[in-house]
């Protein structure tokens, strides 16, 4: 069975909402060498915005896969912190994976698991192979638990006992559900059309939205957002002149500026709506 599998890992990556000029990162990572000081930890970003569930689970899902199958993923947005939310570890046949049970490990389930659930996030099965625990024994937890900083205190430890070997079934009870957060992709309209929208904005001020590959109309194709169109996509970032529109590494399908920020030019953040067309 899973939870009776070692998790002993050799990487634990890290991705919050904690930012770059407060020591709260910097209190993740020692609290985890603190316990295991010769693991690798990995930043995956901690410039999810403040209290953003759904931009944490979405880097989350383009990053865990291009880590070894061994990988520890700790993910800590988390605005109830302190509350009757449940703190979880949730091991797949693909990864591991620690942080609240608030639909921000949502990325770690597959989409079948995740088809019809409304976009605040809602409890679903676990498929075959996969299995969570609670993270109720105190004995692996840094003392005494804050409660307003459970990152440090129960999440980053956590990890890092699993990094040493502990099994899962010694964390806490198992559960059968999990909350989880719908299939990033766009919605398909009655005319044909696509609306999705921004999920993030990179450094380089490009949009990244959820709008798959596979989903896009064939081509010629026109895309919408604040009131601009861009006709056509573009086959990378320097092709081209004003606003552009491209598949990303992602597969995703993103607006971009050659040399410049269309989050800035378009006055576009996250949640900005997209819509997709044949034109």
């Amino acid at each position: 069975m899973a939870g009776e599998r070692h998790m002993a890992a050799s990487l634990i990556t890290l991705t919050t909402d904690f930012g770059p000029s407060d020591p709260y990162v910097a209190s993740l990572k020692g609290a985890i060498l603190s316990i295991n000081p010769g693991v690798t930890i990995v930043d995956v970003s901690h410039a999810v915005g403040p209290h953003r569930i759904e931009q944490g689970a979405f880097l989350l899902g383009l990053a865990w896969p291009h880590f070894p199958a061994d990988a520890i993923h700790v993910v800590v947005v988390d605005p109830e912190v302190g509350t009757d939310r449940r703190a979880i570890a949730l091991a797949t046949p693909a990864a591991t994976f620690v942080g609240p049970d608030n639909g921000v490990l949502s990325a770690a389930l597959p989409d079948d698991a995740r088809e019809g659930v409304p976009e605040m996030g809602h409890p679903v099965s676990l498929p075959a192979g996969t299995v969570a625990h609670l993270l109720t024994n105190e004995a692996l937890h840094r003392g005494p638990v804050s409660a307003t900083f459970h990152g440090r205190d129960i999440f980053a430890p956590v990890a890092a006992h699993l990094s040493r070997g502990v099994r899962l079934t010694e964390l806490g009870p198992a559960v059968s559900k999990i909350i989880a957060l719908p299939p990033f992709r766009a919605r398909l309209q009655p005319d044909g059309s696509l609306v999705g929208r921004v999920m993030h904005v990179d450094h380089f001020g490009n949009l990244v939205t959820n709008v798959r590959a596979e989903q896009l109309p064939a081509p010629p194709l026109l895309v919408e957002i604040r009131g601009r169109r861009i006709e056509g996509l573009s086959l990378t970032y320097g092709r081209g002149d004003g606003l552009l529109a491209l598949i990303g590494s992602s597969g995703l399908l993103e607006v971009a500026i050659r040399q410049g920020s269309a989050a800035r030019d378009l006055e576009a953040g996250i949640g900005e709506p997209v819509a997709i067309r044949s034109a």
